[in-house]
């Protein structure tokens, strides 16, 4: 079922305005958010109600894979490094708590919040990269998905922790309304909450400094991943990725452990 309804728009702003007076979302952030209308977007991603989860606490996995036009020698490998971090999770003892979202990087969603085995995976049929880099644009309405999600759980009294991925192989190009600034406020924000962890990955495009790209957007060095162009770097940078969204799965202290060591751990 999905949350998505006619009093939608509403009850996202409630959200929202929940997490400020909480203090989990800064003026910052909050302005981010409300700049443009968001809602719908961030509705599509929202998924499964709360109510449907019946798990005493909840990890949500977010991955949003580049589907612009240069990555399109990479199809198979980002499929397949998507459908890795599935498997990872659908392997692991806790995979009753987690529900994942994928997101393409130009707004398309494959999956809104929905638990592993209802999961699509990604092919060559449902990922056609032909598209441009609206980085920051997206980024907003990722990240605001993954806390008005996350501000569900918590308001309605279960624990929820998050680990999202935004996937690029080149700086932001194409964003109308949303700088890198509006991106670092919601990241910090997720950050200060503790339950959070943002990561960027940067496949290698000749040219751009992913580490600054990301810098500028908040991600902390120790969540950024900048594989080379062959699909063996690819696939291994998913792999990481992967073992720290199950270890996110094993519980507060692992996630703390997790959160403290970035990829290292």
């Amino acid at each position: 079922m999905s949350s998505t309804n006619p009093n939608g728009k509403q009850a996202l702003q409630k959200l929202f305005d929940d997490a400020h007076a909480e203090g989990t979302l800064s003026a910052a952030g909050l302005q981010a958010l409300t700049v443009v209308d968001l809602g719908a977007q961030i509705q599509a991603g929202l998924g499964v109600r709360v109510e449907d989860v019946q798990s005493s606490e909840v990890v949500l996995v977010t991955v949003m894979p580049d589907d612009s036009g240069s990555i399109a020698g990479h199809v198979k490998t980002v499929c397949d490094g998507h459908n890795l971090v599935l498997d990872a999770l659908m392997a692991s003892k806790q995979k009753d708590g987690v529900l994942f979202h994928t997101r393409y990087l130009n707004g398309d969603v494959l999956n809104p919040y929905r638990p592993l085995e209802d999961v699509v995976r990604m092919h060559s049929g449902n990922f056609r990269p032909d598209k441009g880099t609206p980085l920051y644009d997206q980024a907003v309405v990722l990240l605001g998905t993954v806390l008005a999600k996350s501000q569900e759980f918590s308001g309605n009294g279960v624990p929820v922790r998050t680990v999202t991925l935004l996937i690029t192989d080149g700086a932001d190009m194409h964003s109308c309304n949303a700088k890198a600034r509006d991106v670092k406020a919601l990241v910090e924000d997720l950050r200060r909450a503790e339950s959070h962890i943002v990561a960027g990955m940067g496949i290698h495009d000749g040219s751009t400094d992913f580490r600054r790209v990301f810098r500028d957007m908040g991600i902390e060095d120790r969540w950024i991943l900048t594989p080379g162009q062959t699909a063996q770097e690819i696939r291994a940078a998913f792999q990481v990725f992967s073992q720290s969204a199950v270890r996110v799965s094993q519980g507060a202290a692992s996630f703390s452990r997790t959160a403290l060591g970035g990829f290292g751990r």
